[in-house]
């Protein structure tokens, strides 16, 4: 969680605070253990919806069937996981599915054997994909270049925390396995500082898939786009590629970046911090 993320976080729990700080005021019995029950739901909820709202949310909204409306004439379905537009007595529904934010590969990391045949035969096996689905898509990567000095701390403090885990595994019973995991585990984090200190900026990139589907109803166009997606997760599982639905704010988030780009990459970052 960002610092944004952090302060809203902060506010949204001093409701709950000040209702414990008051207990004692409820004189006891009946009534405060009622007290404290709602004020635990309600924390509860505050910290579910920060960090797992993607799930919370699209239930919330579902049960109570509530959609919204992020722009003239374009409305997000109660689910959370679609935006529909009507034209001309058409629906339009659009949904997005991504790999979410994955870490900069260095130059330096030596890949495995395997991993060297996968990046070859990447463009025929992107070739074969785009061929056997039967509809219009759309792929997008958006990347931004990270603070090295922020990136630098971070590893640096991951090898650290590595080699303290290195020395605890040394003194064990059998230590060989764990030793060979935790230094290759080192050796990569020692890649990646190398790197920034010959000069190289490290990267951040998100990736997603925008589909649409069309029909004479909005259920027929959500179920059009529910069958696209579950085709996109099917034929792209063969690039080893974690394909997700995006639901929730994500959703909204996406949506947003069909007219704009986020600014800087902790604007990015804050969007996609939750989603699993």
């Amino acid at each position: 969680m960002d610092r944004d993320g952090a302060i809203y976080l902060l506010f949204s729990l001093v409701v709950p605070i000040i209702v414990f700080a008051a207990l004692s005021s409820f004189g006891g019995g009946v009534y405060t253990l009622i007290a404290v029950a709602l004020n635990l739901i309600t924390l509860l909820l505050i910290v579910g919806m920060n960090w797992a709202d993607f799930i919370i949310f699209p239930f919330i909204t579902s049960l109570l069937g509530v959609s919204f409306q992020p722009a003239a004439n374009y409305k997000i379905t109660k689910q959370q996981n679609a935006v529909v537009k009507e034209v001309n007595g058409l629906y339009y529904a659009t949904g997005y599915l991504t790999a979410n934010l994955y870490s900069y590969t260095f130059k330096a990391e030596s890949a495995e054997e395997d991993d060297q045949y996968k990046m070859i035969a990447a463009p025929e096996t992107w070739e074969r994909i785009v061929s056997n689905i039967g509809f219009p898509m759309k792929f997008h990567v958006v990347a931004a270049g990270l603070d090295i000095q922020k990136v630098r701390d971070d590893l640096e403090g991951r090898r650290g925390y590595q080699e303290f885990q290195l020395a605890r595994a040394m003194q064990g019973s059998n230590p060989e396995v764990a030793v060979t995991d935790i230094q290759r585990k080192i050796n990569m984090v020692q890649a990646k500082i190398d790197r920034i200190a010959q000069g190289e900026r490290p990267i951040a990139a998100l990736m997603y898939i925008e589909t649409s589907a069309v029909g004479i109803s909005e259920k027929e166009a959500l179920d059009g786009l529910g069958f696209q997606a579950d085709q996109i997760k099917v034929t792209f599982s063969s690039m080893d590629l974690s394909i997700n639905r995006i639901a929730g704010r994500e959703l909204y988030y996406l949506f947003r970046y069909n007219f704009a780009l986020p600014s800087h990459y902790g604007e990015m970052a804050q969007s996609f911090d939750t989603q699993g």
